[in-house]
């Protein structure tokens, strides 16, 4: 079966480099986007911070749990991040970029899952993306809020999501 690609954007009023700390930092501040209660839990097993970090996180949509393993690769640094599943075949990318000509990052949520069948791939694109719209959210109000610490008049506190 054809992969399907799941891809929600956010535009967020914070340094792009702070937001991808924030994303890659799977120890202290990932842990803190991630909306609850799809997911359950999440454990560091190797590293801890961007490339080589090996995660395991519960996920509960539709009435069912799901254990995920993945490893973090980074195949462009301070930009792009993926978490890859073997097993599952879900592969999930973060991209961060700078906007053009005013303060603020464009963040990117994107997965792609394998094998699924038709009604299965329609329902976890429609949950996945009601997930990614939250987690986006959320980053938006750390990345804004750790922000507003360091440079208090630099970025509005404006966010906005795009489907």
């Amino acid at each position: 079966m054809k992969p399907q690609t799941i891809s929600v954007s956010s535009t967020i009023a914070a340094p792009a480099e702070e937001v991808y700390k924030i994303i890659s930092n799977y120890r202290v501040t990932h842990p803190l986007i991630l909306p609850k209660p799809y997911f359950l839990s999440l454990e560091v097993e190797v590293g801890g911070i961007g490339a080589g970090t090996i995660i395991q996180f519960q996920m509960r949509m539709f009435g069912q749990t799901q254990t995920f393993r993945a490893q973090i690769s980074e195949p462009e640094p301070g930009h792009v991040l993926v978490e890859t599943d073997r097993a599952s075949g879900v592969v999930t990318r973060f991209i961060v970029l700078p906007l053009k000509g005013e303060p603020g990052a464009q963040v990117t949520i994107s997965t792609e899952l394998q094998g699924r069948n038709v009604l299965e791939g329609f329902l976890a694109k429609w949950m996945l993306r009601k997930i990614y719209v939250q987690e986006l959210e959320l980053l938006a109000r750390l990345s804004e809020k750790q922000s507003a610490a360091t440079q208090p008049d630099s970025y509005n506190n404006s966010s906005t999501t795009s489907l």
